[in-house]
């Protein structure tokens, strides 16, 4: 992250995860249009909903790196792109929460994950799912709360692909829908 010391990348074979720098800037605009013009939900990506300018995102999910400078009512958290090796593509963005304040607790969980609309349904969710997991025993984590939209199935089968167990299905009056969430022990 730009002025926020070492930015930390995990690698995964052919994929890596890195959190967002200026480098990826253009393609993070492109990334939000992408979601923007097909409706589709940009869950796991932070605060990229509200920004217009990727440069203003990317500092943004730098104030999410701390307690203290995260915004009152949200978690601290880690925010990272998948990135696929071969052409420097990104293709996903997941968002691994250190704490889980009530409404985390209750609806979303730990980890937030997509996958970029025209990169879905290549597998590309679960083996972001599972690189990520790795990192979670660094902050601490070792029993994950995850969740879905009851009505994505794409998303389930990550989560179970990835070791979930299902643990509840609650209602979300917001969203007016279910959402079923589960468990992941590492």
């Amino acid at each position: 992250m730009t002025g926020a010391g070492k930015v930390i990348e995990i690698d995964s074979g052919d994929f890596f995860l890195t959190e967002p720098t200026e480098k990826y800037a253009e393609q993070i605009k492109e990334y939000r249009q992408e979601f923007l013009d097909t409706g589709c939900s940009m869950n796991g990506c932070g605060p990229l909903r509200k920004c217009e300018d990727s440069l203003q995102y990317i500092s943004e999910c730098g104030k999410y790196k701390s307690r203290e400078t995260v915004s009152a009512g949200y978690a601290a958290a880690a925010q990272f792109l998948y990135i696929r090796k071969s052409d420097d593509r990104l293709v996903g963005m997941i968002q691994v929460r250190h704490y889980l304040t009530e409404y985390l607790a209750k609806y979303a969980g730990h980890i937030g994950f997509s996958v970029r609309p025209s990169e879905q349904r290549k597998g590309y969710g679960t083996s972001m799912l599972r690189a990520v997991l790795g990192y979670c025993p660094k902050i601490g984590l070792d029993k994950i709360l995850i969740s879905c939209d009851e009505n994505n199935p794409a998303s389930e089968k990550t989560i179970l692909n990835s070791g979930g167990v299902y643990e509840s299905t609650v209602y979300e009056e917001e969203k007016d829908l279910g959402i079923k969430r589960f468990r992941i022990t590492l």
